[in-house]
């Protein structure tokens, strides 16, 4: 909801800050404003919100929507789920296919080391299990 809200407000201010945008070029260049330091400075700031704002709007739509892992581009979030996937497929194959041995081994090691990323507690069950095969 608050990123629609941003997106929302921030089409409508960049739609009438283009629209003055638009009529205050228009009159300098027809020569009806006349062009003095007061229609340059706001002229000026006139661009200088109407960039800012399509900058921020679209780098939120960009946030919002995820598309960079179309372009070839990994996230770090991707890339770390499917790390975490590949640490829970060989701890399930190391137990033999038992997902609820699996889980509860890490739930233990979660419970042992609070505040691990979950990769590491994966990690550390593998590693504990292959300890304790020797």
């Amino acid at each position: 909801m608050g990123n629609q809200v941003v997106i929302t407000v921030g089409t409508l201010i960049l739609l009438l800050t283009g629209l003055l945008l638009g009529y205050v070029l228009s009159q300098l260049v027809l020569g009806f404003l006349g062009f003095n330091l007061l229609t340059f400075f706001g002229t000026l700031s006139l661009i200088l919100i109407f960039g800012t704002l399509y900058y921020v709007l679209f780098w939120q739509l960009r946030r919002q929507t995820p598309t960079s892992s179309f372009r070839g581009e990994i996230p770090n979030q991707v890339e770390e789920s499917a790390s975490d996937s590949y640490l829970k497929n060989r701890l399930i194959a190391r137990l033999s296919g038992d997902t609820a041995a699996a889980e509860r081994l890490v739930e233990q090691a979660k419970e042992n080391y609070p505040g691990m990323p979950e990769n590491w507690y994966c990690e550390r069950v593998l590693d504990d299990l292959e300890r304790d095969r020797r």
